[in-house]
């Protein structure tokens, strides 16, 4: 396992604390943001190992801004997507060339619910007091990009998803969600260990698909 990092110390602990567990986990720089740092990544991946199974796109920011959307600027709204959206496109593009030589090739792309606009338009359905323009649109827009990936790829063995983990306590929120991270990451190994006969382009969650 690769697990990419933009801090050089923190990707190590998390390997160490892997390995800990019995895990052969290996940190890689990444900075998705930086092409040049994406594609020496990929160069690394594939010196290495030649070729790649698996891409989780995880990285994700919520961003400085935090108020309504009449509020947000053209900045705020960019500083989100470079991440988010920008930076999937970025190294799913880069290691394409690697998945395309693996028998089974899979992209899990860390989503969230609060980008479907299925829900965002039920102000019942649990998202009529969240309006975050930044973030939420963000998602959508990955979402988006899950769709246009497995569709390019659908005569191939690699298969396309989004994994949206529900409310999970981790670093971006404080640690105020009521997931653990090892229940907030079932739904992506799930999506990451289907077989030939699994879905591609969807976005799903614990129960199931969750509406574009």
């Amino acid at each position: 396992m690769l697990l990419g990092a933009r801090d050089a110390r923190r990707g190590k602990l998390a390997a160490e604390a892997l390995a800990a567990e019995g895990i052969d986990a290996h940190p890689l720089p990444l900075d998705v943001t930086d092409p040049a740092g994406v594609a020496d990544a990929a160069a690394a991946i594939d010196e290495r190992y030649g070729r790649l199974d698996i891409l989780v796109n995880n990285a994700g920011i919520t961003g400085t801004f935090h108020g309504p959307p009449s509020a947000a600027t053209a900045g705020q709204l960019r500083e989100v997507y470079e991440t988010n959206v920008l930076g999937v496109l970025t190294v799913t593009n880069a290691m394409l060339p690697l998945l395309r030589r693996s028998p089974a090739g899979r992209i899990v792309n860390m989503s969230s619910a609060v980008g479907s606009l299925t829900l965002n338009a039920d102000l019942r359905a649990g998202f009529g007091d969240y309006n975050l323009v930044t973030y939420q649109s963000s998602k959508t827009a990955l979402n988006a990009l899950t769709l246009a990936y497995a569709r390019e790829l659908r005569d191939t063995p690699i298969k396309v998803n989004a994994a949206n983990p529900g409310f999970t306590a981790t670093d971006m929120n404080g640690h105020r969600g009521h997931q653990t991270v090892e229940q907030g990451a079932a739904t992506a190994v799930r999506l990451a260990l289907i077989g030939p006969d699994g879905p591609t382009g969807t976005s799903q969650d614990d129960s199931g698909t969750v509406p574009w």
